[in-house]
């Protein structure tokens, strides 16, 4: 390891960051680190010798020196969709090669070319029946669109709609046909330290069902995982995309991603969060167990992952207690951010959920950090009734024409007064006039601090510990 000391890199990194071991590391000596070329190590502290560092496995979870020289900085991916990477873009091909190219026929196969009669123009071709029909794709207003009626940032937004509705297409989009030669995503995803080896990871019981396929208990090199396994191509793809976001995000209270396996559509790998969800941890422990001070916590927390989320111009989407994850040390974190969008108007309001989405959004498909805010309120009303349900006894039409004639709803039973002010400002039918998850999180720590952090009855959960606060990684 010695060896590897004088080889200072060229930028000295920070307690928190992501490293990649360049090398293999297996006989340690006392006090020094063993790992494998290619491991996933944190740096806790630099040493007084700044040709070391101590770190943290993360397969192992063992703690040790290792040498500046052995380690480069694991990357985020490019946020920004490369077609070179997408197996359904064929480039410049005819519409007579797009044809072969979709043989033999299958309804729902189809790929993108980009237009030989329109040059700078693109092509949907999709499979159906004996027949391959060819749909261009329009400029807009710098979207894009094939109808005039929905548009879209870019062509991976308009495959991912596809392949969940049809529209004005003739079928919905079911099965790229791969193009020979492309760059692989395994390439991008193994130069930045984020492709995780399939034979090391054991599958357990299914402990979640999301839209897109089954959320499982697992390994990796014995180390307890989440596991999203993404089955459909077409969704696995989008969900890659969008993974590439999530190795940007980096915060106590957002769930870590540890890489993904590309195998039969998409494994996503994400840390354990122990306890479970939210609604499930607060509708099964109730008042006996969590008080007040603890309540606050866990919206404070949440409040500050979404702050985060919220300065980097990203939208949720879909915020709600279900989606907030407790760890052993209840920690809360928000997960499914990966599905986060850029700012941007949204353009699928098919799978809405509807009690949670603010007015704007459901009406004009609008989302913006704004619309994130409404839900959190709805959050406060769900953490604040330990897991009710919103909109008690109301069916979702019902739901939707009332908060647009202003209903909102009444606060649920001893909850504190400051609290429900706080969901009536997140609920403010104007999105201008509602409080960025900055000013949240201030008052939010101002109330936990008058309510007091201990709780010498609530606060210890049946199996842990008293709350603490999260504390950063």
């Amino acid at each position: 390891m010695d060896q590897y000391a004088s080889r200072m890199p060229t930028r000295r990194w920070a307690p928190g960051t992501q490293c990649i071991t360049k090398c293999e590391h297996t006989r340690p000596k006392p006090g020094e680190l063993a790992f494998r070329k290619g491991d996933v190590v944190t740096i806790l502290e630099a040493c007084e010798n700044k040709s070391w560092y101590r770190a943290k496995h993360h397969a192992s979870g063992q703690e040790g020196l290792l040498a500046a020289g052995a380690l480069r900085e694991r990357e985020a991916l490019s946020a920004d969709p490369k077609l070179s990477l997408m197996p359904w873009f064929h480039g410049k091909i005819s519409g007579q090669e797009a044809v072969q190219q979709l043989q033999p026929p299958e309804d729902g196969l189809f790929l993108v070319r980009e237009s030989a009669r329109h040059p700078g123009d693109y092509v949907l071709c999709v499979s159906f029946g004996r027949d391959v029909i060819h749909y261009r794709v329009l400029h807009r207003d710098g979207h894009l669109t094939i109808d005039e009626a929905v548009c879209f940032c870019n062509l991976m937004d308009m495959v991912e709609h596809y392949s969940k509705d049809k529209g004005a297409i003739c079928t919905k989009l079911v099965k790229p046909k791969r193009k020979q030669g492309t760059k692989s995503a395994e390439e991008e995803l193994a130069k930045a330290g984020w492709l995780l080896n399939l034979q090391h990871l054991t599958l357990g019981a299914q402990i979640g069902e999301g839209e897109f396929g089954a959320v499982l208990q697992g390994e990796y090199l014995g180390q307890k995982v989440a596991v999203k396994n993404i089955k459909c191509d077409v969704t696995a793809q989008a969900f890659l995309d969008e993974t590439a976001v999530m190795t940007k995000m980096q915060h106590k209270n957002l769930v870590r991603l540890l890489g993904v396996i590309l195998h039969q559509g998409l494994y996503i790998v994400m840390e354990h969060v122990s306890k479970g969800n939210l609604v499930n941890f607060l509708r099964t422990r109730g008042r006996a167990l969590v008080n007040t001070p603890q309540l606050l916590q866990f919206s404070l927390h949440v409040a500050e992952g979404m702050e985060y989320l919220e300065s980097k111009k990203l939208v949720h989407r879909d915020l709600a207690a279900r989606n907030i994850l407790v760890s052993e040390d209840l920690v809360a974190k928000v997960s499914d951010f990966g599905l986060a969008k850029a700012e941007r108007k949204g353009l699928d309001s098919s799978r809405l959920p509807v009690k949670w989405t603010a007015p704007e959004a459901l009406k004009h498909g609008k989302f913006s950090s704004k619309s994130d805010v409404w839900s959190f309120g709805v959050l406060l009303w769900e953490v604040f009734s330990y897991g009710r349900a919103p909109y008690p006894k109301m069916s979702l039409k019902e739901v939707s024409e009332a908060v647009e004639k202003g209903y909102r709803m009444e606060p649920p039973e001893g909850c504190p007064g400051p609290i429900h002010a706080l969901m009536g400002s997140c609920w403010e039918a104007e999105p201008a006039r509602r409080p960025p998850f900055r000013k949240l999180a201030e008052k939010l720590a101002r109330e936990l601090r008058s309510a007091g952090a201990s709780a010498p009855n609530g606060g210890q959960d049946a199996d842990g510990p008293t709350l603490p606060r999260s504390q950063e990684p």
